[in-house]
């Protein structure tokens, strides 16, 4: 379904109704964007997705040094940006069997303290190699680091919003003029 760049169009969909959960996996690379309109002087798209109600931000990278490397810049950008990093939830996913590697263990260490929670994803070959067809060959440790992803988004929107969560509320009509400003960044 093809929708516009701004946020709020998923959130639009999520009030449609019918719909418990709306999930929008973004290429937003969060760094670049949070950097680049603060240089510019507005409001980004990593800044509009975090303003949405109910949102949680769910970041995603490779477990591996330069994964990392790359999560906390774009973790340090955020907090300078005054973005909601403690109701953040990050996904470390593994590339290989084994143990990850030490940097990444102490990344993850580090991140603790400025996120909701980090999950880690086990490597599975049967992913890498076919995607999510024949899903029932999945492994369990993976479906299981799913579900503690889930239950970690669940969590923080809890501990934001209350449990039960509240009702959504129906939004305005998305405006089309370039003029609007953005509101503030809620907690």
């Amino acid at each position: 379904m093809p929708l516009p760049d701004d946020p709020a169009a998923w959130h639009q969909l999520a009030a449609a109704g019918g719909w418990q959960v709306a999930v929008a996996d973004t290429g937003n690379a969060m760094a670049h964007d949070v950097i680049a309109t603060r240089c510019a002087g507005h409001a980004g798209q990593t800044a509009a997705w975090c303003a949405l109600p109910f949102c949680i931000p769910v970041l995603c990278t490779a477990a591996t040094g330069p994964g990392v490397l790359a999560l906390q810049l774009a973790v340090k950008a955020a907090v300078a940006e005054g973005l909601p990093l403690q109701r953040m939830v990050i996904a470390l996913a593994k590339t290989a069997e084994g143990r990850l590697p030490s940097p990444v263990r102490a990344a993850a260490a580090m991140l603790r303290s400025h996120v909701y929670a980090v999950v880690t994803i086990p490597y599975d070959p049967h992913i890498r190699t076919y995607g999510m067809s024949d899903a029932h060959r999945i492994r369990p440790k993976t479906l299981a680091a799913g579900n503690d992803l889930a239950r970690a988004v669940l969590a923080s929107a809890h501990q934001v919003w209350g449990d039960p969560l509240p009702a959504a509320l129906a939004p305005a009509p998305l405006s089309s003029s370039p003029h609007v400003a953005s509101g503030k960044v809620p907690a």
